[in-house]
């Protein structure tokens, strides 16, 4: 993660000068096991949250709008919306928004889409 993404959801302990920070994901995946996978590689991190998954780009839009999470994880290719559309979305409520595509395809245009489209990374 970058240090912008570590620092998004600094606090202040009570009665501390130590500043934690957590970092709130969205994971959204068509695939049931690659969620859970994420989930469970994300859960060994203590200063990372998983608040929310989607299955689809309609429910990632959806999910970000409800939960406004520090980072996105999102497949490229989903059904009903696909990543690049739902990414277009989530950075027209926010232009800010810090999405990263997941994606097992390797042709380039619709990498591009997604990067075009306002992901940080792939």
């Amino acid at each position: 993660m970058t240090r912008d993404a570590r620092n998004a959801g600094a606090t202040a302990d009570e009665g501390s000068s130590v500043r934690r920070s957590e970092i709130r994901v969205l994971i959204a995946d068509d695939h049931t096991v690659v969620r859970d996978g994420l989930v469970a590689m994300l859960g060994k991190w203590t200063d990372v949250t998983v608040v929310a998954q989607a299955e689809n780009g309609r429910e990632a839009v959806e999910q970000w709008r409800h939960y406004r999470p520090d980072v996105t994880l999102l497949d490229l290719r989903m059904p009903i919306l696909d990543g690049a559309d739902a990414i277009n979305e989530i950075r027209a409520i926010d232009s800010a928004a810090r999405i990263i595509l997941l994606t097992t395809f390797d042709g380039e245009e619709d990498i591009y889409r997604g990067l075009r489209a306002g992901a940080r990374a792939y």
